[in-house]
């Protein structure tokens, strides 16, 4: 018999934590609205004692996101738990996560507490959520090299104080399928409770085993499954949330279980990830990377001609990767790029339609044919998500094999427009330098990244760039089939951002931000 698994999808906190994936408050919403498309069940949604921006993008998601229940981290201490409460409450559906070690290397070596003190603090933290919300989530940080018999007993008394989900996580990716799997059966036999709440199975991926270890857990009676798109997260990640959802459907004799996930969803969910962070999974990922659906061997390419089955164990489509003979150049009209779009599983609206098809041209003019990727590329970019108060109007660079040099016309918050000149190592360091005389700000860059979109000379470059602006560090991207202007059009985008978050920590502070009371 088939059971239903609950999706808690924790890209949003797991999965941003990892260096590199800091989105913003606008990011996260959009994120999130693209979960609640595919069909997630839980969007973990942050971690609101942890910083203002992530306090506010919970507020946030709760108040625009309303069909999945809406989580917020909180560690068992009052302060944690009362900021989770503040921020989800305008949720349609709300659940508090609280957590707490119980390995005793973590108890002895981070939390210098005793067993008998985490007892209490479980008691404590599960019962001081319930005044928030009657959905309480606890997890057993590191249950996985925490002893049998403790690991029940705390099971026993946070179901006692009213947890309706209890999380057995493998912190550290320690854990084999048969011990993760024996786990789940060994609590559901020793605590007799457990039957009447979900178990919930949340696993790292430190020895490649996050995957198989979730599929092991729901195995083994776990009736929720944490995981993120991609498989994001701190270290080598977290179980991959379209890998267990496609293991499901496609040996569903085996495993038994099905999700309320749109599979084809769920590549459309991975590039929006992937263009949001500038963290693309591998050529190899399973079912979303770029290799994935890809056959280059003569006697893979003549089987799957005959027939698909024979290589490809996943229709390309089930997963939501279109495949089509229209082939774009700068002679289409707006139809067939509305069209192509369409086929790639995106609506436009008339306004965003236009934007991105004034670009579709300029991009036109350099690439004799625009594929897939580039199309992807050009919507990303047409987003937004903090005013464009700088805008790049001219750039022009003079390089060889000394010091380059860039001239920079920006458009911006003040009268008419700005001009200066930067001189660098290379055209990127000089254009940089030159936005940074304009703008009068010390820019330091922590991070760039390059790649390219389409294979081909012609091929659109994208930027992903990390910079720090007053302290503060900004995420931004930019695409052109210029290397240069993309990464000056990066620094622009930081720049908003940085302009962006300003104007609204002041008006937080205007409305006396319950956050940092």
């Amino acid at each position: 018999m088939t059971r239903r698994v609950i999706v808690f999808d924790t890209t949003l906190r797991d999965g941003e934590q990892a260096p590199g994936n800091s989105l913003s408050v606008e990011e996260k919403v959009r994120l999130a609205r693209q979960l609640e498309v595919l069909g997630v069940d839980v969007i973990e949604a942050g971690f609101p004692a942890s910083s203002d921006t992530d306090f506010r993008s919970v507020q946030e998601i709760a108040a625009q996101v309303r069909r999945p229940v809406i989580a917020a981290l909180a560690r068992c201490t009052d302060r944690d738990i009362d900021l989770a409460g503040e921020a989800i409450r305008g949720a349609a559906r709300s659940r508090i996560h609280v957590f707490l070690s119980t390995s005793d290397l973590h108890l002895k070596a981070k939390l210098r507490m005793t067993r008998e003190e985490a007892v209490e603090r479980i008691r404590e933290s599960v019962r001081r959520a319930k005044s928030f919300t009657d959905d309480v989530e606890w997890s057993a940080e590191d249950a996985s090299r925490t002893g049998l018999d403790f690991l029940c007993r705390c099971v026993e008394v946070a179901i006692s104080e009213g947890a309706t989900t209890i999380n057995l996580p493998d912190t550290v990716g320690y854990a084999t399928p048969e011990e993760y799997g024996a786990m789940f059966r060994e609590v559901r036999r020793r605590v007799p409770a457990a039957a009447g709440v979900v178990l919930s199975a949340h696993c790292h991926d430190d020895l490649g085993l996050a995957v198989a270890n979730s599929l092991a857990a729901i195995s083994a009676g776990a009736g929720q499954v944490e995981c993120t798109i991609n498989g994001i997260g701190e270290r080598a990640g977290n179980a991959a949330l379209e890998e267990i959802v496609m293991a499901g459907r496609v040996r569903a004799s085996q495993y038994a279980f099905d999700t309320g996930i749109e599979s084809r969803e769920l590549y459309r969910t991975s590039q929006m990830l992937s263009h949001l962070t500038g963290a693309f999974p591998q050529a190899n990922k399973a079912i979303v990377g770029r290799n994935a659906f890809a056959h280059e061997a003569g006697i893979h390419q003549h089987g799957v001609l005959q027939n698909g089955l024979t290589y490809e164990i996943i229709e390309p489509d089930t997963v939501g990767i279109a495949r089509s003979s229209l082939v774009l150049g700068r002679h289409s009209g707006r139809h067939a790029l509305a069209r192509r779009f369409q086929e790639l599983g995106y609506d436009l609206e008339d306004e965003q339609l236009g934007g991105i098809y004034l670009a579709f041209l300029q991009l036109a003019e350099r690439k004799r044919q625009i594929l897939d990727e580039d199309l992807l590329a050009l919507l990303h970019e047409s987003f937004h998500d903090a005013p464009e108060e700088f805008q790049l109007r001219e750039l022009r660079v003079v390089c060889g094999s000394g010091t380059a040099t860039a001239d920079v016309t920006l458009a911006g918050p003040y009268a008419g427009t700005r001009n200066a000149s930067g001189t660098g190592d290379g055209p990127i360091a000089a254009a940089f330098a030159a936005v940074s005389e304009i703008v009068g700000k010390t820019i330091e860059v922590e991070s760039l990244s390059l790649r390219s979109v389409t294979p081909g000379r012609d091929s659109v470059g994208q930027v992903f760039l990390q910079v720090r602006v007053d302290g503060r560090t900004f995420s931004a991207h930019s695409a052109s089939t210029d290397i240069v202007e993309a990464s000056a059009r990066a620094m622009i985008n930081a720049l908003n951002k940085s302009r962006h978050a300003e104007s609204l920590e002041a008006a937080a502070l205007d409305s006396n931000s319950y956050w940092g009371v």
